[in-house]
């Protein structure tokens, strides 16, 4: 039986990348018909294209009208004229109305246009001679346009050409900025031919005085920082004086300045019959809209001596010429520099940059939220943000971090030590990424826009065009990943807790400090003895109540803080927390009546930065510190109570999920002050971790679902799996939560309910996401890892288990507990479950894989250069040999004894003793090993506020680690020679029971 060859021919264009096959069969056969290219050429040719069916049928549009220039394109550089026209039908429009202009494109050279190519054609396109166009009529402007977007081409042609554009980023941004510039000169020379001429609404003024004026056009934000969008608002202050005051004075200047600045941006922005190219926004100038459009030097010096607030001069950090007069414009941004660098000393610098960003946010309409590239949670503004107010609090001193570019900046930064270089790559990395991304927006239609696409088609086509893959879940996928890192590092930097006590130390205020009270400070232990007394005089100075009862007070906290491990930042913590709660009744009150409370107080900001950067957030927590009952975990009955009022009283998924978000960073809180100053045991402690991570993820499932499951497919059912620690209910402060993902039809087409189920999971991730206090939801111990899909249905993972399933997956099931979903469907779920962890008859193969994997993970896992012994999860004697111990029993001898049945490693290992498997003082080592352990990973963590596996070297970290643990002062030594010995028993005990 032979095969239709134009079914054959429509998998060709399927493999070639096009979608709509049977319209790309008619524009294909049509192109080749009006070029006289083979089809076969051109089929071959589309797969570079990002849109291949995009492409063709701009290609033929354009063919229509001028076959000629098509042809001749198609035949010199095809590959170059399928990447632009797939990429963009913004050019692809250019083209239809400019077909001529193909032969630019594929006769120009290889490169980026550099910025005196750039500058010498738009001035050639205008006509420019000694500033001046040579026509001041309209088709100046159209001619501009034009071969401004010739040269944009070319810059698109070769950022589209390659393999890997993030690392391309910086230059291709740099020459759009330069385009840019070259632009607004060009504009400018034919707004001075127009005041010449007179023309309607440019006045008229003689040659020599228009020449006489001065003008310089001041481009800011990434204009400024040579790190320019394809279209983007190009924000610009004007300057203006007079060159010659013999011809012209400066209010005539002025004059003549500010309507040739008006027409620079007509020229730019206008509507004509070429389309305008980007808006010109000066509304960063002194006084805003409200201002002058153009000022003189001196003038603007004025304004910024006497009136700027904070943010304008966050504005200014990265201001440069970009047109006009290079003497003035480098003359204004030469005096306007020392101002932008003082800024970071500014009263309340730090927070308002913060409050800045946070507004930014607050203001993205609900339902952008997730789509926003730039302004979002974990978008493009959170690194540019971080980067500028690190800049602007240590740039105050240190002139070496003074860069304009973000990724220059990012790299000076790093360089001079202010972030670390994990952070600053990675940082980079997903800048220059979100960027491309951004670029490929808007390439597509050549307009301003920051939104990720809603649809398939859509997404394919970006990732196609950034290089993320082949489809829109690739991109999707990179996305959320990159978002996730952004926001983790932005928090982390942003906010740290120290940022404002740099930004506020007046230069002056060394002089107002006694020395004897220095020296004393010094003496019971405070490393920064200035700051302090700085802390203290703001608490107790003033004649409000508050400050009269913090006078009585502050000579015994301070006590109390140089007891503890860090009484720098307890009291720098304790100052935040006070200027936060104001005058607060109950807050003064207490200070004053409950010295329990107090001292309490300063045990917690001196000995752990998690609570203290908490307790800044919620300040009224202080209250809890009064009442035994108010530091126990709440029980999830009553959490599970409060989240579902919450979502009763906000109509808004949004507003919803915020209240839930508080909640958890609330109960955290909680759990963290008890763990500090109360009785928690690490039992108790992994508990309410568990129950506070399981009730979010109920309440964001149940949010989430009303949003993603409409009624008529409200059969379906969705479920999530608890895995790992999580699962265990055995979780520390900093872990992750382990998940997996199952859903049931229920009778739902199979291709909607896997599309429902994968939306479901995407609202779990985003509105579950927390850049207070992150929570990430990790889904790796699925099947197949990071390369499985999201979720499976049941029948899904029954078929991979009976299939494909390996030892590490049923091993990792041994802890899969339902949290949250379909009750009927996690009962199944477990069920099936039990018939892989349970097995009658273990697979010895399988067994001995196990132990090869364990053996290879001590290897390769361990970060390298550490000392193995100091790692509390994989080194020896570490979490994971408890834990794969006991799993091991678990696989062998589970389906045979009840006891071992259980998520619990604590439980399961008592029941293997009970069952005669391990003796008894064998499992005590272990136990003893893995609780000591866990307490210490979360004492670490409670300790610096930042997450880590590893017992720490530095002595002073040790003996935090050790007062959190109730060991006495100055126990380093102490807890490091515990953990060895407990970790060297449990490691022997280990080795004979796990490999024999």
């Amino acid at each position: 039986m032979t095969r239709d060859p134009r079914s054959s021919g429509l998998t060709g264009l399927a493999r070639a990348g096009f979608d709509d096959l049977g319209h790309a069969d008619a524009q294909l056969s049509e192109l080749a018909e009006l070029t006289g290219i083979p089809r076969a050429e051109l089929v071959a040719s589309a797969e570079t294209a990002a849109d291949p069916d995009g492409a063709v049928t701009a290609l033929v549009r354009v063919a229509r009208r001028d076959a000629a220039a098509v042809t001749s394109a198609l035949a010199r550089r095809p590959e170059a004229v399928w990447a632009v026209l797939g990429a963009s039908t913004g050019f692809a429009d250019f083209y239809l109305r400019h077909p001529e202009e193909l032969a630019d494109l594929v006769s120009a050279g290889e490169g980026l246009p550099s910025r005196d190519d750039l500058d010498a054609a738009l001035r050639e396109s205008v006509g420019e001679v000694d500033g001046f166009a040579a026509t001041a009529a309209d088709d100046a402007w159209i001619a501009l346009r034009v071969r401004y977007r010739r040269m944009v081409a070319r810059i698109a042609r070769f950022d589209l050409g390659s393999s890997d554009p993030a690392l391309i980023l910086h230059a291709v941004a740099a020459a759009l900025a330069d385009a840019a510039g070259a632009a607004l000169e060009a504009s400018l020379a034919v707004a001075r031919a127009r005041l010449v001429a007179g023309v309607p609404g440019a006045g008229r003024f003689s040659r020599d005085e228009v020449a006489a004026t001065r003008l310089a056009i001041i481009g800011m934000g990434k204009a400024g920082a040579r790190e320019l969008n394809y279209v983007s608002d190009v924000d610009v202050i004007f300057v203006g004086e007079s060159g010659d005051e013999e011809i012209v004075d400066d209010s005539r200047a002025i004059e003549i300045a500010t309507r040739l600045a008006t027409q620079t941006m007509r020229g730019i922005s206008e509507v004509e019959r070429e389309p305008a190219l980007w808006e010109v926004d000066p509304n960063l100038r002194p006084e805003g809209k409200q201002g002058a459009l153009v000022r003189t030097l001196g003038s603007h010096v004025a304004y910024y001596d006497r009136w700027a607030k904070s943010w304008e001069f966050q504005a200014l950090l990265k201001a440069r010429c970009l047109a006009g007069d290079t003497e003035l414009g480098d003359a204004f941004v030469a005096a306007v520099e020392p101002k932008v660098w003082a800024s970071g000393s500014r009263e309340n610098f730090v927070e308002s940059v913060q409050r800045m960003r946070e507004r930014v946010t607050d203001h993205i309409p609900p339902a952008e939220v997730a789509r926003q590239l730039k302004l979002g949670p974990g978008g493009i503004r959170d690194v540019e943000f971080t980067v500028q107010l690190l800049q602007l609090v240590h740039g105050v001193t240190d002139e070496r971090i003074r860069e304009r570019s973000t990724l220059d900046a990012l790299d000076a930064l790093v360089s001079e030590g202010y972030i670390g270089r994990e952070d600053a790559a990675r940082f980079a990395l997903h800048y220059r990424r979100l960027r491309v991304m951004e670029h490929r927006l808007q390439l597509r239609e050549l307009r301003r826009t920051h939104l990720m696409p809603e649809d398939g088609r859509s997404l394919r086509v970006l990732a196609r065009a950034a290089r993320l893959g082949d489809g829109g879940d690739r991109v999707l996928a990179a996305w959320e990943d990159i978002k996730r890192e952004v926001r983790e590092i932005h928090i982390r930097l942003f906010y740290r807790p120290l940022l404002s006590a740099v930004a506020a130390l007046p230069a002056d205020e060394q002089s107002l400090s006694p020395n004897q009270a220095q020296a004393r400070l010094a003496a019971i232990g405070f490393r920064d003895p200035a700051g302090a007394l700085r802390h203290i005089g703001a608490l107790t100075s003033g004649l409000s109540r508050k400050a009269v009862i913090q006078r009585h007070l502050m000579p015994v906290m301070i006590r109390w803080f140089a007891d503890g491990v860090d009484p720098d930042y307890g009291l720098l913590a304790f100052r935040r927390i006070s200027e936060r709660l104001g005058d607060t009744p109950w807050f003064l009150r207490m200070l004053r009546d409950s010295s329990g409370a107090a001292e309490r107080v300063t045990r917690l900001l001196s000995g752990s930065r998690y609570v203290g950067e908490l307790m800044e957030w919620i300040p009224e927590s202080i209250a809890w510190l009064d009442s035994a009952d108010q530091l126990r975990p709440r029980p999830g009955f009553v959490l599970q109570e409060e989240a579902r009022a919450i979502q009763t009283r906000h109509a808004s998924i949004d507003d919803a999920m915020s209240a839930v978000r508080a909640l958890r960073r609330r109960e955290l809180l909680r759990l963290a002050m008890a763990a500090v100053v109360g009785d928690l045991s690490i039992e108790q402690l992994a508990e309410g971790l568990t129950t506070i991570s399981e009730v979010t993820i109920q309440a964001t499932l149940r949010a989430v679902r009303r949003e993603v499951v409409p009624p008529e497919d409200d059969v379906l059912d969705f479920s999530v799996i608890a895995m790992g620690r999580f699962g265990g209910a055995e979780l520390g402060f900093g872990s992750d939560a382990d998940v997996m993902y199952v859903y049931e039809p229920n009778g739902l087409d199979p291709q909607r309910a896997q599309e429902l189920a994968v939306r479901l999971v995407h609202g779990l991730r985003r509105f579950s996401e927390d850049h207070r206090l992150p929570f990430d939801l990790d889904a790796d111990l699925r099947p197949e890892g990071r390369n499985g899909p999201l979720a499976r249905s049941l029948a899904a993972y029954a078929e991979y288990y009976r299939r494909w399933s390996l030892s590490w997956e049923a091993q990792a099931l041994l802890r899969a507990r339902g949290v949250a979903g379909s009750v009927s469907l996690i009962r199944r779920f477990l069920d099936l479950a039990d018939d892989v962890r349970y097995p009658e008859a273990p697979d010895a193969q399988g067994l001995r894989e196990i132990k090869r994997i364990k053996a290879r993970v001590e290897t390769e896992r361990l970060p390298q250069g550490q000392d193995r012994s100091r790692h509390l999860k994989l080194g020896p004697g570490g979490l994971s040999d408890v834990e794969w111990f006991v799993q091991l029993l678990q696989l062998q001898h589970a389906h045979h004894v009840n006891g071992l049945r259980t998520t619990s490693t604590m439980d399961a290992l008592a029941a293997a003793v009970d069952a005669d498997l391990v003796p008894a003082d064998a499992a005590e080592k272990l136990a003893s090993a893995w609780r000591l352990a866990s307490r210490l990973r979360s004492a670490n963590t409670l300790l610096s506020g930042q997450t880590s596996d590893v017992l720490p070297s530095d002595r002073g970290r040790l003996d935090g680690i050790g007062r959190l643990l109730e060991y006495p002062p100055h126990s380093a030594t102490e807890v490091e020679e515990e953990w060895m010995r407990s970790a060297r028993q449990a490691r022997r005990v280990f080795e004979k029971l796990f490999y024999g």
